[in-house]
């Protein structure tokens, strides 16, 4: 199984129009893969500007902003490469697309990475930041998984919630279970 690293992937349509969207990339060697559902702005963006920008954040509200609607997030030029990255990104991966492989579902996107930059230091983890991304995921598949699934896995994530998080980590939860009401509320 290869590694995956979750991150906050920007990229630009030709108008030069900023998608910031949280994605799994996965590690290829010294490549890394965007694999993103079909169809998608990210998708749709990487054919037209073979670029990305890899951001690694520790701001969980960034992921769960994504997946429920909130995606004005602060931008920031990176000289030399075309896709700004995050400007709150503790550090970032330059993307350049070199190979493109179809998929009916999810189609892959090979890319070299042409430098690695940090902006500022990693403070250490927290067990709530990791059930904010676990519950991220679980809401980027609400019509794709059982409701008992997405249910127990959340009364599970719940508890690093109601143990370690702070005010941000309570804010992107409440921001996924409203989600997750909605959802199930139709």
């Amino acid at each position: 199984m290869p590694m995956i690293r979750e991150c906050v992937v920007t990229t630009i349509d030709a108008t030069g129009h900023v998608h910031i969207a949280p994605l799994g990339l996965i590690e290829d060697g010294e490549q890394w893969i965007i694999a993103p559902f079909r169809p998608s702005a990210t998708l749709h963006n990487l054919h037209v500007v073979p670029f990305a920008t890899a951001n690694y954040v520790d701001d969980v509200r960034i992921i769960a902003g994504c997946l429920t609607g909130r995606r004005d997030w602060p931008i920031a030029d990176v000289p030399g490469h075309p896709v700004p990255r995050l400007a709150t990104a503790l550090a970032h991966g330059e993307l350049k697309v070199s190979c493109f492989q179809d998929d009916e579902t999810r189609p892959q996107f090979h890319c070299s990475v042409s430098k690695v930059a940090t902006h500022a230091p990693f403070r250490g983890l927290n067990r709530a930041k990791a059930a904010v991304l676990e519950a991220a995921i679980l809401v980027s598949r609400l019509s794709m998984l059982p409701r008992e699934k997405i249910e127990g896995e959340i009364a599970y994530l719940r508890i690093a919630i109601d143990k370690t998080a702070g005010p941000e980590e309570r804010e992107a939860w409440d921001w996924l279970m409203d989600a997750v009401k909605q959802f199930y509320a139709k």
